[in-house]
């Protein structure tokens, strides 16, 4: 579920690094929200990050 429906943006894998050097895995997750969009003159809700509701890539409804 965590994926943007507009840009396709996810979940990123990557290793974290202690002060001691210990590395374990970690996951960066995209501020997702969901919100109801016009899309195509009816409104419908959608999972969108809040880097495309910030930039205007969709209208509200």
């Amino acid at each position: 579920m965590a994926k943007c429906e507009i840009c396709g943006k996810g979940v990123t894998f990557g290793i974290q690094l202690s002060h001691s050097h210990i590395r374990t895995n970690r996951s960066w997750k995209p501020n997702i929200r969901r919100v109801k969009v016009m899309e195509n003159g009816t409104p419908c809700h959608k999972y969108v990050c809040t880097r495309c509701l910030r930039s205007g890539k969709v209208v509200r409804g």
